[in-house]
């Protein structure tokens, strides 16, 4: 089942286009790459979506429904800024994320929140840009959100924040919620990808399946990114 529908989106700052009239859609239960180098558009993008910005034309619906508040209450989004207030212990933004999302699951946030080597009582202030990188995924996927904008989750991170980051993605798919995910870093993550979207210059320069474009291009999906930036 269709989850998100985009038409025609485009995004204008001034002059410049930074997404020139984009249509796709994304299905219920998948694991979505959304691919590029810096300034492709991947972040407009997100923003788009989790409805932060406003676009200049175009068309986003999330599960029914236009970007507003009704999206707001089912779309998960995962800055690539620290939007975490400093002085915070982690115990107290789990407290804060439970009274602010209604679908927040704090219970399981503070199993996670153990798993990914954190402790409730430490101070963002604190913690290494691998922790805060932790941290920042389990209050994305500790909501029971119907679609997860992930932006970069992987960017500053050691290679063990990595592998945590990832299996904590792995384990939070549901029949009913699809996740996407922007990145650069394509080595690490091609293997949990289902299908894949390749922004160049704000348009969609290659999609589908990552299986099937594995198989009909004898190549990795890293090998294929690769390929379509190589002149980027």
């Amino acid at each position: 089942m269709e989850l998100l529908k985009v038409n025609g989106l485009t995004k204008k700052y001034l002059t410049k286009t930074v997404l020139d009239n984009l249509d796709f859609s994304l299905e219920e239960g998948k694991i979505y790459g959304l691919l590029g180098p810096n300034a492709s558009g991947k972040t407009t993008l997100m923003k788009l979506i989790a409805g932060v910005t406003q676009p200049t034309a175009g068309d986003i619906v999330v599960n029914g429904h236009h970007i507003g508040v009704m999206t707001k209450q089912v779309v998960s989004f995962l800055p690539t800024t620290n939007h975490l207030p400093k002085w915070m212990t982690i115990g107290r933004c789990l407290s804060y994320y439970q009274d602010f999302y209604r679908d927040f699951d704090l219970k399981h946030a503070t199993e996670r929140v153990e798993l990914m080597g954190l402790n409730v009582s430490q101070k963002i202030t604190s913690l290494s840009s691998g922790m805060l990188g932790r941290l920042k995924v389990v209050l994305a996927m500790s909501r029971q959100a119907r679609l997860y904008l992930l932006d970069e989750p992987l960017n500053g991170l050691d290679s063990i924040s990595r592998e945590k980051v990832l299996q904590m993605i792995l384990e939070s798919v549901r029949e009913e919620s699809t996740i996407l995910i922007s990145t650069h870093i394509i080595r690490e993550i091609e293997s949990i990808l289902d299908k894949v979207i390749l922004l160049k210059n704000g348009q969609i320069a290659l999609a589908g399946d990552a299986e099937d474009l594995r198989l009909t291009r004898k190549m990795s999906i890293e090998e294929l990114y690769k390929e379509v930036y190589e002149n980027a």
